[in-house]
């Protein structure tokens, strides 16, 4: 199978050095994404056009995975599968290509594009006219339509060579992956971050992966497997790192010692110092989050601002100015959808009375309650690993949790919400023992406690419990459950 690939059209208007750069990468990055899913493919980079040869005779490759895969790599305008013939006149080649397309125009409009290189006698408009006069006279159709035929037939001359494209095949447009530098993602599983991330692919930034785990193993695994799955999908042309930073002492140092109305701001801004040394660490260029203006508390305009000033590299928003309902509607397009609605989300840093506007100096005095080495304690405890080692380091880690409604006598109910929560509303009625351990002492704390009972972890809506309870399980801990009581 040959295809004629056309690039993205902002490619096109690119000074003649940047625009041949971006096609020598254009066709590097399908050579790439082709080895990644173990195709053989050439492909040849030309001043308008790739070509592109699928050609593994052990192992061919059907048209719909060649399709598939042309479709899903940034820089791609759109692609047509392409039948090779020699030009010698136009005559030769109507009777060369005329079964082939002759049954397609019946009983139908039709019209004729032909792109013309080299040296011939007639010019391209004069070839449409012969060529389209012969079908329309061999072939019983509804006519020639110049504005909005039912079937178009494409075929370029090019010297001694003519090329005739079947349909066209939209890519997703943008420029290729490694054209506009390295960045970090921060990327929670939800909605939002998947997003964000593929936009920024889209632009040709080569994504690395940066999450933050507040909320155990479990949490960590979903949020691995989004990413491979968008690196898999659109990026999988350029090798980068998914970076793990532990940020449970982070969370209970905001927790215990800040006040409640900027919890969240300082969350955010913590997350963007650790972030910005993994960045110059990996000499990348820029943070990228999903943030939205105004769509939470710690994303008005004001608050946006204190969570700029305390980040050292360049801070990308794509989503700065989306609805809400138009990110859902991206997710379900690229396909991260899924992975949003089931990811557990983390809701261990949340406000009572979240403060919309509060001033600068009163957000670094709260800060300035934390240890002054949290920052630099979370970079030098990041965990790295390869992209393409995701699939091994996540299947190892799958554990089942039990998760009970009603306990035993003898079950101890530990309680790891927040110490705010359990004192808005503290468990009663129960004639269990009550332990409360926060989940971010929970991995920490654990072992200090009677490794003879059984603990039954509880939280308001089982997410961080369940989280917990898998983290100590995969520690070795196996007298744990998850308390679910009947509402």
């Amino acid at each position: 199978m040959k295809f004629i690939v056309r690039l993205f059209p902002e490619i096109s208007i690119k000074s003649k050095p940047v625009r041949t750069r971006l096609i020598k990468l254009v066709k590097q990055n399908i050579v790439n994404v082709c080895k990644h899913h173990n195709i053989k493919v050439n492909a040849l980079a030309q001043w308008d056009k790739v070509i592109v040869v699928f050609n593994d005779e052990e192992h061919p490759v059907s048209k719909e995975q060649a399709i598939t895969e042309l479709s899903r790599i940034p820089g791609i305008h759109s692609f047509m599968e392409v039948n090779e013939y020699p030009f010698t006149n136009l005559d030769d080649l109507f009777e060369t290509i005329k079964d082939k397309v002759g049954p397609s125009i019946c009983d139908k409009t039709f019209a004729v594009r032909i792109k013309r290189k080299g040296n011939h006698e007639f010019n391209s408009q004069q070839a449409e006219r012969v060529i389209g006069g012969k079908f329309k006279a061999a072939f019983p159709n509804k006519g020639v339509c110049l504005d909005n035929p039912e079937v178009m037939v494409h075929i370029e001359i090019e010297n001694q060579t003519a090329y005739l494209s079947g349909e066209k095949y939209l890519g997703i447009g943008g420029y290729p992956v490694g054209s506009q530098g390295d960045v970090f993602s921060l990327i929670s599983g939800g909605f939002d971050s998947g997003v964000s991330t593929y936009n920024v692919l889209h632009r040709g930034c080569r994504v690395n992966y940066l999450f933050f785990n507040m909320g155990g193993t479990a949490h960590e695994i979903g949020v691995k497997q989004e990413a491979y799955f968008i690196w898999d999908r659109f990026a999988s042309s350029h090798r980068v790192r998914f970076v793990t930073i532990p940020f449970e002492p982070i969370v209970g140092q905001i927790l215990e010692r800040t006040h409640h109305g900027v919890r969240g701001v300082i969350l955010k801004r913590m997350m963007m110092r650790v972030g910005s040394l993994v960045a110059k660490k990996f000499d990348a260029e820029a943070l990228v989050t999903g943030e939205s203006l105004g769509q939470v508390s710690s994303q008005t305009l004001r608050n946006l601002n204190h969570i700029d000033d305390v980040c050292d590299v360049l801070l990308l928003r794509p989503l700065v100015t989306a609805d809400k309902q138009d990110i859902i509607d991206k997710s379900r397009e690229i396909g991260t959808i899924g992975f949003a609605e089931s990811m557990p989300e983390y809701c261990g840093v949340i406000s009572d009375h979240p403060n919309v506007c509060p001033t600068a100096t009163f957000v670094e005095e709260e800060e300035a309650k934390m240890d002054a080495d949290l920052v630099q304690k979370a970079f030098e405890s990041m965990r790295v690993v390869d992209i393409n080692d995701i699939p091994t380091d996540t299947s190892k880690l799958k554990t089942e949790i039990e998760v009970v409604s009603e306990l035993s006598k003898s079950d101890v109910i530990l309680d790891v919400r927040a110490p705010d929560d359990v004192e808005k509303s503290p468990l009663t009625g129960f004639d269990n023992e009550v332990i409360c351990m926060p989940f971010y002492k929970t991995a920490s704390d654990f072992h200090n406690l009677d490794q003879l009972k059984t603990y039954a972890l509880f939280c308001d809506q089982g997410v961080m419990s369940t989280m917990q309870a898998k983290q100590l399980k995969e520690k070795g801990y196996h007298n744990v459950k998850v308390f679910r009581p009947e509402r």
